[in-house]
């Protein structure tokens, strides 16, 4: 086959595509406000919400952040944030560090439970068109929040058009149901495993 006859095919083969793909978007006319969930055992759950959250901020876009388990580390995120877009995206860190480091379940769970009320007030502020809960999941996991009244609020009182991502492993059952988007981080490999640490710009 020649060089031109070759990049006939490849021409039509591809405008095919661009057909089949503009009939099927042109069916897509709906917008609601998404219920989005990132788990699993690999890196980039919260990497990936928080990339939303800053689509939001670049948009001129109200959003807010609630971090379930993480303390008072410096974060870049949460940083920028702060320094740079506190008008645009509220952001509160309501943990006080990983479950293995406080090693107090009844404080642990009083801080997920006042996370949670945050929460939901921002969720049901209609300014607001994102609400991140980062490790989220790690809190419904050890029971600190109840599952029951997390799918609860979000399929009754969330706002039509507020977008809410809920992130950390071991997501539940019920919450993966009621999602509208749902990814799953595999984890292949991790430099953890051959000792090497977190590191500044990659983890946080």
């Amino acid at each position: 086959m020649t060089e031109d006859a070759d990049a006939e095919r490849h021409a039509m083969k591809m405008a095919k595509k661009k057909a089949a793909r503009d009939k099927i978007m042109a069916t897509k006319t709906d917008k609601k406000g998404l219920i989005i969930v990132h788990t699993g055992k690999g890196k980039g759950k919260s990497s990936a919400a928080f990339g939303m959250i800053f689509r939001c901020i670049a948009h001129d876009m109200q959003c807010a952040v609630v971090q379930f388990i993480k303390g008072g580390m410096s974060t870049g995120e949460r940083d920028m944030i702060l320094s740079k877009f506190p008008d645009i995206c509220a952001f509160h860190t309501m943990g006080e560090g990983f479950t293995w480091e406080t090693q107090d379940k009844t404080r642990d769970t009083e801080m997920a439970q006042a996370a949670w009320g945050k929460a939901k007030e921002l969720i049901r502020d209609p300014s607001n068109t994102m609400v991140l809960l980062d490790e989220i999941n790690i809190a419904l996991r050890y029971d600190y929040i109840d599952i029951n009244d997390v799918v609860t609020f979000l399929v009754e009182e969330k706002p039509e058009m507020t977008h809410v991502v809920l992130t950390g492993r071991n997501a539940k059952d019920e919450l993966i149901e009621i999602a509208d988007l749902v990814t799953e981080m595999e984890l292949i490999k991790h430099p953890f495993r051959s000792g090497i640490k977190a590191q500044i710009g990659v983890e946080f």
